[in-house]
């Protein structure tokens, strides 16, 4: 049986750290404020929302927003690793999810599920596969709609194009993250490199290029940056 763990991360962003459009930054800043009013939109009996979907381009946020939420929520985040929950048994995914949810639910948590793409195609994406498809799908459905309001479901995807329509209009929230464009990778680059001195930013930036992928470029430099000026020193 699957088991879901908590896993630890070594420094986790808040919301003020990311690059976050104006969009995205006001729909989450909208839900904080839904969760934190819950009591009182019960009272009025109106819904408060707690799925939501984050889809867009890899590397652009997602994962970093599902964290900086759980920080803002002082909530843990259990994170669902698709390799030992997809199963080739008959059945057995969906009976790994039903585990899954159930965990959950039994805890004040954020769900995350990653690559969500993998466990919601549409039913009719593969042929060959279609019969299990569609009980996964069903399946997921129901799971979704029973899961308590206590916690917090985020799945995120590259493609949401393959999800199916009936799981897609069970999200409350749906937030696409886009490619960054070149004022905004700047502004990244300055965040990122600003706790380092002058002589170790001055290096030509990439662009048209993900967040993530800057990051890396970016603190590649530096290293090489670094390191050179280390050699320098022994060698003078």
């Amino acid at each position: 049986m699957y088991h879901l763990t908590t896993r630890p991360e070594q420094v986790v962003l808040s919301l003020d750290d990311l690059s976050l459009s104006k969009t995205n930054r006001v729909q989450l800043d909208d839900f904080l404020d839904e969760i934190s009013f819950q009591e009182t939109l019960r009272n009025y009996q109106l819904p408060v929302s707690h799925k939501l979907l984050f889809y867009g381009a890899s590397g652009c946020g997602k994962t970093a927003t599902a964290k900086a939420l759980g920080k803002a929520l002082e909530k843990k985040i259990f994170s669902i690793d698709l390799s030992e929950v997809v199963s080739s048994k008959l059945g057995e995914t969906a009976k790994n999810i039903g585990s899954i949810f159930k965990k959950a639910s039994r805890e004040s948590c954020i769900l995350f599920i990653d690559e969500f793409d993998g466990l919601g195609k549409l039913r009719n994406y593969d042929q060959k596969d279609s019969g299990e498809m569609k009980r996964l799908v069903t399946s997921l459905l129901q799971l979704i709609d029973n899961l308590s309001e206590d916690v917090i479901l985020i799945c995120a995807t590259n493609y949401s194009e393959v999800i199916d329509t009936a799981i897609l209009r069970r999200f409350q929230l749906r937030l696409h993250f886009e490619a960054p464009n070149r004022a905004t990778l700047d502004t990244y680059y300055d965040q990122l490199l600003s706790r380092f001195p002058e002589q170790l930013k001055k290096f030509p930036r990439r662009y048209d290029i993900s967040f993530a992928e800057a990051k890396d470029y970016g603190y590649r430099q530096v290293k090489k940056a670094v390191i050179l000026q280390e050699k320098n020193r022994l060698n003078s």
